[in-house]
């Protein structure tokens, strides 16, 4: 295993300092965050017998929009009993 020096490692007493200085010119967009305008998308992990019948992302959200408003529930305001 080679043994690397590191600039500044024998000094191993460091303290936070109180105060930082970031030069944010050198920051990037995080491409994982949720702008405005982005549309939020989830995951799902279909079975295989499933999957062979919904065969695209199109096809799972048309039947489940169409579930949703069939729903009694759905049409409930959030609370409502």
């Amino acid at each position: 295993m080679n043994k690397t020096s590191f600039e500044g490692s024998e000094n191993l007493d460091d303290e936070l300092l109180s105060e930082y200085h970031l030069d944010y010119n050198k920051a990037k967009i995080n491409r994982f965050a949720a702008g405005e305008g982005k549309q939020l998308l989830k995951v799902v992990v279909l079975d295989e017998d499933v999957a062979q019948v919904f065969t695209t992302s199109e096809s799972v959200n048309s039947l489940l929009r169409t579930l949703i408003i069939s729903m009694p529930q759905a049409n409930k305001p959030v609370g409502a009993d």
